[in-house]
C-alpha cells in the first residue's frame, strides 16, 4: 500500500515537483490515513498481488508517490528527449505502426504465397520465420536437417530457394524482416543479390535482421562460433550497412527471447540494452563514428500478459536508452538517441489448452504495446503452441491489430497513460532495477564475460523457477491451464500440417543447383571467405560475392568454424 511522503517531513509538493503547483496539504494526508485504515479492514483475495515479475504492487498510487519527480526529466514531450513518450511528436497520427505477422513454413514457394496473402489483406510489412536448419547453418541436405526441413519456419540453403521466397515481390516496396541470427550474414546477401536481379539498388531496400547473437548465448541457444569472432561479424555488417543500405537495419537487439526463456520485465530491458550497448561499444572501437550507425540499430521486445508492467517497461526503455546513447556514448545527433523497436505478443502466455482463449491474451498484450508506443507489431496466432498458425489463424490475428488501429481510439492520444501514479512510479521503478543490472554487469567486465560466467543464464533460470513455483501453487493462475480446466478437452482448430514431401522436393533443388554451378567460381569465393576471416577484412563483400555463386549457408558456415570454431556453453546450476 502506498503510503509515501509526508509535509512533516517538507514534502509538500508531490506531483510533478511544481510543474502543477498543486500542494499536498495536511487535508491530503488527513484523508489518505483515513482511507488507509478503510482499505485496511477490506476483504482481500488470496493470490498474490504482485505483476507478473515478482514485485508488489501497491493497491493506489497517489502524487505522494513522485517526492522530487520532475516533469520534463522523466517525461518531456513526444518526439523530444528523453522520449519516455514516444519518439515520434504525432505518434500514430501521423503513421500507424507497421503490422508484421511471423510468415515461414515449408518450401520457399508455400511462403511466398503466404506473403501475398497477407500483403492482399492488409499486412504492411513481411516477417520471415526460417527452419531449424537454416537458423543453425545446416544445408536441407545435411544428415542433420533431417526431419527438420520447412517445420518450424521455410528453409533456405541458398540463392535459389531465396529467388524463390520473394518471387514477384518487389523488395523496393515492402520492409522485410528476417529472423535470423547465426548464419545472418549469409542470408542477408542472399536478399542483397535478389535485389540486384530486380533491378533495386541496395539503397532503396528496407527492412531488418535480427542478427544478435548475443542474446543466442543469453538464451535461445542457436549459436554457432564462440562469442568474440560472431560480434566481429556482426560488427562487419554494421559498417557495411552504414554506406551501402541506409534504410536498412542491420542489427535488432532482441529481448523477446530472453523474456521467452523466463526473464522478468526488467531483465528483458536490462539484458537487451546491454547486448545493444556492447555492439555500439564494439563499432566504437573500429572507429566508426556512432552517428553513422546508430541511427539505424533496431530493438526487439516481448510484449508479456501484465498489462502495465509491459507498458511500463516500453516507457523506461526510451528513458534509458536515449539517456546513455546521448551522455556516455555521446551522441550528436537526436537521430542516435531514438530508441526504436518491434513487438511481439508474448509466444510463452499461449495456452494449448483452450487455445481460444489465446486470440484474448494476444489483443491485451498487443494494446499494451501500442499504449506502450511501438513502432512494429507482430500478433501471436491462437493455434502456435500446436502447430505453425493456419491461414484462418494468422488472419484473426491481423485483424486484431487492426481492431485496435482503427476501431478502438486509442491512436487518437500520444501517451494517454503518461502521469498515471501508477504507470510512472511503475516506469520509474523498472528503470531503477535495469540501471542496478547495468552495474552488475559491469562489474563482471561486461556483456560476453558475463555470458562466459554464465551471469545471465542463471539469472533467468532463478526467475522462471520463481513464476513455475506461484504457478504449481495457484498463487498465479493461467485460465485453462491450472484453473477453470475443461476435461477431456477436445481442440476443434484447424491446424497447418507440413508434408514430408517438403524435405524431399528441397533436398532434390539443392542436389540440382550444385550440379549446375560454376564449381571454380564457388572455390575462388569460399578461398576468399577464409582469407577474410583470418586476416580481418570485412567479410560482408566476400560473402555477397559467394551468394552470387550459389554458395550455400552450409558451407559457409562449416568453412567459418574451421576458422573460428564451435562454441560449447559451460552448463549452468
Amino acid at each position: 500500500m502506498s503510503t509515501n511522503g509526508n509535509p512533516a517531513n517538507g514534502h509538500t509538493n508531490g506531483n510533478a515537483n511544481g510543474v502543477t503547483g498543486d500542494q499536498l496539504t495536511f487535508e491530503f494526508y488527513d484523508a489518505m490515513a483515513a482511507w488507509e485504515a478503510d482499505a485496511a479492514k477490506a476483504k482481500t483475495t488470496s493470490w498474490k498481488h504482485t505483476t507478473l515479475s515478482g514485485h508488489e504492487v501497491d493497491v493506489l498510487n497517489t502524487p505522494a508517490d513522485q517526492k522530487g519527480w520532475d516533469y520534463m526529466e522523466k517525461l518531456g514531450f513526444p518526439g523530444q528527449y528523453p522520449y519516455t513518450r514516444g519518439i515520434h511528436s504525432n505518434m500514430y497520427r501521423g503513421k500507424v505502426w507497421t503490422m508484421r505477422q511471423f510468415a515461414g513454413f515449408g518450401t520457399p514457394e508455400d511462403t511466398n504465397g503466404r506473403f501475398k496473402y497477407l500483403l492482399a489483406n492488409g499486412q504492411t510489412g513481411l516477417s520471415t520465420a526460417f527452419d531449424l536448419p537454416t537458423l543453425m547453418g545446416r544445408d536441407a541436405d545435411d544428415a542433420m536437417s533431417e526431419g527438420e526441413v520447412g517445420i518450424c519456419g521455410v528453409a533456405v540453403s541458398s540463392l535459389a530457394d531465396m529467388e524463390i521466397l520473394f518471387d514477384g515481390i518487389p523488395l523496393d516496396q515492402v520492409s522485410t524482416s528476417m529472423t535470423i541470427n547465426s548464419p545472418a550474414i549469409m542470408i542477408f546477401a542472399y536478399y542483397l543479390a535478389v535485389a540486384e536481379k530486380q533491378g533495386v539498388p541496395f539503397s532503396k531496400l528496407r527492412g531488418t535482421l535480427q542478427n544478435d547473437i548475443l542474446k543466442e548465448y543469453i538464451a535461445q541457444k542457436e549459436y554457432l562460433f564462440p562469442p568474440r569472432p560472431s560480434v566481429r561479424i556482426i560488427t562487419d555488417m554494421i559498417e557495411w550497412c552504414a554506406e551501402h543500405t541506409p534504410q536498412w537495419n542491420p542489427v535488432s537487439i532482441s529481448g523477446y527471447h530472453i523474456r521467452e526463456a523466463g526473464s522478468t520485465a526488467a531483465q528483458e530491458l536490462a539484458f537487451t540494452l546491454a547486448d545493444g550497448f556492447e555492439y555500439v561499444e564494439q563499432c566504437l572501437e573500429r572507429g566508426m563514428d556512432i552517428d553513422s550507425f546508430a541511427p539505424r540499430l533496431s530493438h526487439f521486445f516481448n510484449s508479456h500478459i501484465d498489462f502495465f508492467e509491459e507498458i511500463a517497461k516500453f516507457r523506461a526503455a526510451r528513458r534509458i536508452y536515449a539517456r546513455r546513447m546521448k551522455e556516455k556514448y555521446g551522441a550528436k545527433s537526436p537521430r542516435s538517441w531514438i530508441l526504436r523497436f518491434h513487438t511481439q505478443t508474448a509466444g510463452c502466455s499461449l495456452t494449448a489448452q483452450q487455445p481460444e482463449n489465446n486470440i484474448v491474451r494476444t489483443a491485451l498484450e498487443a494494446l499494451a504495446a501500442v499504449l506502450g508506443g511501438t513502432q512494429s507489431l507482430h500478433t501471436n496466432s491462437m493455434d502456435e503452441t500446436l502447430a505453425l498458425p493456419s491461414e484462418k489463424a494468422v488472419t484473426i490475428a491481423l485483424r486484431t491489430q487492426q481492431i485496435i488501429a482503427y476501431e478502438t481510439g486509442v491512436i487518437n492520444a500520444i501517451d494517454p497513460l503518461g502521469g498515471s501514479y501508477f504507470i510512472e512510479q511503475m516506469t520509474d521503478k523498472i528503470e531503477a532495477e535495469a540501471e542496478a543490472y547495468f552495474d552488475k554487469i559491469e562489474s563482471l567486465g561486461g556483456v560476453i564475460p558475463a555470458i562466459e560466467a554464465g551471469f545471465f543464464q542463471r539469472e533467468i533460470a532463478d526467475a522462471a523457477y520463481r513464476y513455475q513455483r506461484e504457478l504449481d501453487s495457484k498463487e498465479k493462475l493461467i485460465v485453462g491451464m491450472n484453473e477453470f480446466v475443461q476435461r477431456d478437452e477436445k481442440i476443434d482448430i484447424p491446424l497447418l500440417t507440413i508434408s514430408r514431401d517438403v524435405e524431399e522436393k528441397q533436398v532434390r533443388r539443392l542436389t540440382e543447383m550444385k550440379a549446375g554451378r560454376d564449381q571454380d567460381r564457388v572455390d575462388a569465393t569460399l578461398a576468399a571467405l577464409r582469407q577474410a576471416a583470418e586476416d580481418g577484412t570485412n567479410m560482408m563483400p566476400v560473402v555477397l560475392d559467394c551468394a552470387r555463386a550459389y554458395v550455400t549457408v552450409g558451407e559457409m558456415c562449416r568453412l567459418l568454424e574451421e576458422v573460428f570454431g564451435i562454441y560449447e556453453e559451460q552448463p549452468v546450476f
